[in-house]
């Protein structure tokens, strides 16, 4: 395993989902299915949404990933279940860390084009997102076709303006390029948003050093 997978995984969780205005579809609770790559191989991620939680849980290797956050931006556990291993383990962000986390996400602001195209079935239109602290640009491709809960605490998309399909997301200075391949509505898997009592809570710290991190 390897802590850069995390990092990405970490900032997919942070951009998971974002505010429509002026929607056709209002999702309430269901879950969205995200394409993307990690260390140079292509993942697909669930991420689980509802109100007030959100869970985005993937495969790489022979681990599952998941990651719990809330609305508010207040909690953030990196599950890791290994099986052939043995290992299940919960890492639980501290409030600093989790105020770290957020503090690293860039400062965007956003030009809206006239450029239009379908992605994933999504009538999408292109916003310009320009990072104030290095003014690096980004294509993003956003849709008003539907609206999701704040539950991904997608903190530098929440004004662009619609609900991302194709963008970029960033964590700890590293950027993986996103594209959404569909969003269903369904009444999430038990236990889905929570630790399951058999997970052992360590730190961060404690995750990044069995990833070989620093």
């Amino acid at each position: 395993m390897n802590i850069k997978i995390f990092n990405v995984a970490l900032g997919l969780a942070l951009t998971a989902t974002a505010i429509s205005a002026n929607a056709q579809k209002a999702y309430k609770e269901g879950v969205v299915t995200i394409s993307t790559a990690m260390q140079g191989q292509q993942v697909e991620a669930k991420s689980y949404f509802r109100a007030d939680s959100a869970a985005m849980q993937f495969t790489t290797g022979p681990a599952t990933i998941k990651i719990l956050t809330d609305a508010e931006g207040k909690s953030l556990a990196v599950l890791v279940d290994v099986p052939v291993a043995s290992i299940k383990k919960a890492a639980v962000a501290t409030p600093d860390e989790v105020d770290q986390a957020m503090a690293s996400l860039p400062t965007l602001t956003f030009a809206p084009g006239t450029e239009t195209k379908v992605i994933s079935g999504f009538n999408c239109k292109k916003v310009v997102a320009t990072d104030t602290k290095t003014n690096k640009t980004y294509d993003v491709w956003v849709t008003n076709d539907v609206t999701l809960p704040v539950t991904g605490i997608a903190k530098y998309y929440r004004n662009i303006g619609g609900f991302p399909v194709q963008y970029t997301s960033f964590s700890q200075g590293q950027s993986t390029e996103v594209t959404v391949k569909s969003i269903t509505e369904q009444k999430n898997p038990a236990g889905i948003f929570g630790i399951p009592a058999d997970f052992e809570k360590i730190t961060l710290d404690d995750l990044k050093a069995m990833s070989g991190g620093r």
